[in-house]
């Protein structure tokens, strides 16, 4: 499964704090970095998100919990849609609508 995982950072948490955070879990090998499917930044800094792929949403939790001090997680369960047949399976609903 998926997962987007919004992050905000608390306020005061420091840019530093952060860093040592993520190497920190690194160098325990935490992070399960072949998990991380994406990991963009918002532009600004202090938010983003994750998008990590496991099949037990309780190794998702363990791998995030060592954040919560630091920031929030907005986490939802996602999956990709292929925009041509998205497209006519609406079309369809659309017309057995009217």
């Amino acid at each position: 499964m998926l997962y987007y995982c919004a992050f905000t950072w608390h306020s005061g948490t420091t840019r530093a704090e952060v860093a040592k955070r993520i190497v920190q879990q690194h160098d325990a090998g935490e992070n399960y970095p072949e998990r991380i499917r994406g990991w963009y930044n918002l532009v600004g800094g202090g938010s983003g998100f994750l998008l990590v792929e496991t099949n037990d949403p309780r190794d998702l939790t363990a791998f995030l919990q060592p954040y919560m001090d630091l920031m929030d997680w907005d986490v939802r369960a996602i999956y990709e849609e292929e925009y041509a047949s998205t497209v006519e399976r609406l079309r369809q609903v659309a017309q057995e609508a009217t």
